[in-house]
């Protein structure tokens, strides 16, 4: 990938990449561990984003 990206396409990496994280610990705990995986992650081998 180019090292020389839009603002927009920046932006938008970056907002996936704040997303891409697991469950905090206190929400797993307070509902009884019924949420352990993110539905949302996404790994950069495996899902792609949306081009737009």
């Amino acid at each position: 990938m180019s090292t020389h990206k839009s603002l927009g396409k920046k932006n938008r990496l970056n907002r996936a990449m704040k997303s891409n994280r697991r469950v905090p610990a206190w929400i797993m705990i307070r509902t009884n561990r019924r949420f352990t995986r993110h539905p949302k992650t996404r790994n950069w081998r495996r899902n792609k984003l949306k081009k737009n």
